[in-house]
């Protein structure tokens, strides 16, 4: 059976590089997220880094440059509700 990945969400500003690749296998991008709690393909653990699909097209290969689109196409998460009654505590104050 097949088991469902889970990810954190990445802050991030406008600006910001959105898309995730792990530096340890260079295989895996991501759209700003993290898969928890390691990497699907090597297994490694806090080894992620942002950069621009123009940065990826500069030094990846063919297949992390497809996912690294496919990634920039899917839609943004949205924040974490652990987040949001810290914000409504705030707003209080």
């Amino acid at each position: 059976m097949a088991q469902v990945q889970t990810f954190w969400a990445v802050d991030y500003q406008a600006g910001d590089p959105e898309l995730w690749v792990c530096l340890s296998c260079l295989n895996e991008v991501f759209r700003c997220k993290v898969p928890m709690p390691d990497c699907p393909s090597c297994h490694g653990v806090s080894t992620y880094d942002a950069f621009t699909l123009e940065a990826i097209r500069d030094w990846g290969t063919e297949e992390l440059i497809r996912k690294a689109e496919a990634a920039q196409s899917e839609p943004v998460p949205t924040p974490s509700p652990v987040s949001a009654p810290e914000a409504s505590s705030v707003a209080s104050d």
